[in-house]
């Protein structure tokens, strides 16, 4: 029974929001993942018909002192009427199911009628169509190959490289024209059991995901201290570390034990060897400590609604979002955070470059977080500006939204991205540069002055030494 009370695990945190489906999949142990998450996957496709068929049968009211967890006996009702039967011993919660075998079939059968169906594949929810047009991205790892191997290796599989991508064809990929290292294959194509992703040569990491880590655009030098604020699961870190050429320190930050965990496993797959990650919210760090004197580029990703997110997976909880104020109040409540992280992030004395992105389509979380972060004390006293349009991925044709922002034209220097437009989940991206202070820039300018006098003032002819 406890694959059954892992799968149920699960779907007890998605109905509490404490993560999205790939992400609490992540944290399940790697022998027993892929049996677990096909089974929370097929649940959540049927969730609707097996919650009536479980209703109408009146099966939790007859077995209320057996069955008291309504998504264990989802996952066990599942495997009784669409798979091969409940895989477990003959314990009492599975024998208070079977009790019950013959009328959740019979009510199983009453709902095809109803709605008319054949097979029960009509039965499932339909995955949002946007999902087919984004293209799989695989982002090379540049800490173990280069692209130019990893082009090889699929051509040498038999795929054929083309450009610009072809979703037509289903054995082509192509080189992304904005994302250095990224490639692109048709939607269906998976990597989960390719040796190239299983010993980490390979990132499934979605384009508009890769952008935070390019905007930041990290040194690579040994001296460069950079950090990421929310890691895990850590995609973003190992594309920080990658672009670092895994020189320097980049600090990465997790509060949660078990997301840390997940994040340790990966950074180690993708053998980052800069990375040094901590088990703490990095709001509860110090930033004048010495430690942190020499950070100069922050990341930050935190927690948000995931509005933009139209992948395989997560278009199976839109059926339960909350109602229009439920949503607002959770919106608020989020861009309170993200706010707050901002702020946080400024008060490091010499970071110079700070980026901040959310999965989110949702303005509240977006241009407004940016809009309020401008006329905060932190950011005057920094003084930090917005970074212009030229430094945050210029090529990048949608941009942030004038009518959300105070100042109309501070929306160039956004960058957004719309699923089933541009061929990505929702994504944006912002990025805060500190200002030189008035007394740094006076200092400059005068030394400045002063080497221009010096070379304008006539030089003295040395004088020849008698002989």
């Amino acid at each position: 029974m406890n694959f059954y009370f892992s799968a149920a695990e699960v779907l007890n945190r998605l109905d509490a929001k404490q993560g999205s489906i790939k992400g609490l999949i992540a944290n399940i142990p790697e022998k027993d993942r892929k049996r677990t998450s096909a089974l929370v996957i097929e649940t959540l496709k049927y969730k609707p018909v097996l919650t009536e068929v479980i209703n109408e049968a009146k099966l939790m009211k007859e077995e209320r002192k057996k069955l008291t967890s309504l998504s264990l006996v989802l996952v066990l009702v599942h495997d009784l009427l669409l798979a091969n039967g409940i895989q477990a011993g003959d314990g009492p919660i599975k024998q208070a199911i079977l009790r019950h075998k013959t009328r959740l079939h019979g009510e199983f059968q009453k709902l095809k009628i109803k709605r008319g169906v054949r097979s029960n594949g009509e039965l499932a929810q339909v995955g949002d169509a946007r999902a087919a047009q984004i293209p799989r991205y695989v982002r090379v790892n540049t800490c173990l190959w280069t692209t130019q191997a990893a082009i090889a290796y699929f051509v040498a599989k038999g795929f054929t490289l083309s450009g610009p991508f072809d979703s037509s064809n289903n054995r082509g990929f192509a080189e992304d024209p904005h994302i250095p290292n990224l490639l692109q294959f048709h939607p269906q194509i998976s990597f989960q059991e390719d040796a190239a992703y299983k010993d980490g040569r390979l990132i499934l990491q979605d384009k508009a995901s890769c952008f935070p880590a390019i905007v930041l655009d990290p040194p690579a030098t040994d001296e460069a201290t950079v950090i990421d604020a929310t890691s895990a699961p850590g995609n973003k870190t190992s594309h920080l570390s990658a672009l670092m050429k895994g020189k320097g320190t980049l600090l990465a930050f997790e509060r949660d034990r078990k997301r840390f965990s997940t994040l340790k496993m990966m950074l180690s797959k993708a053998t980052c060897k800069n990375v040094t990650t901590i088990n703490a919210d990095f709001l509860t760090t110090d930033p004048s400590d010495s430690k942190y004197a020499q950070v100069t580029h922050i990341l930050l990703d935190p927690s948000c609604s995931g509005s933009g997110i139209v992948n395989r997976l997560d278009y199976l909880l839109e059926s339960e979002q909350d109602d229009d104020t439920g949503q607002e109040d959770r919106l608020n409540k989020l861009a309170s955070f993200q706010a707050m992280m901002i702020k946080h992030a400024m008060k490091f004395p010499n970071v110079q470059r700070i980026v901040y992105s959310t999965c989110s389509i949702h303005a509240i979380e977006d241009e407004h977080v940016v809009r309020e972060v401008l006329k905060s004390d932190e950011a005057l006293s920094g003084p930090f500006r917005l970074a212009p349009a030229e430094q945050v991925l210029p090529q990048w044709t949608r941009r942030g939204l004038p009518d959300e922002m105070d100042d109309p034209d501070h929306a160039s220097s956004l960058v957004r991205c719309l699923p089933g437009e541009d061929g990505t989940n929702g994504f944006f991206v912002s990025c805060f540069i500190r200002k030189a202070s008035t007394s740094k820039r006076k200092i400059e300018e005068a030394s400045n002055s002063s080497e221009e006098v010096l070379q304008q003032l006539p030089r003295r002819k040395k004088k020849k030494k008698k002989t």
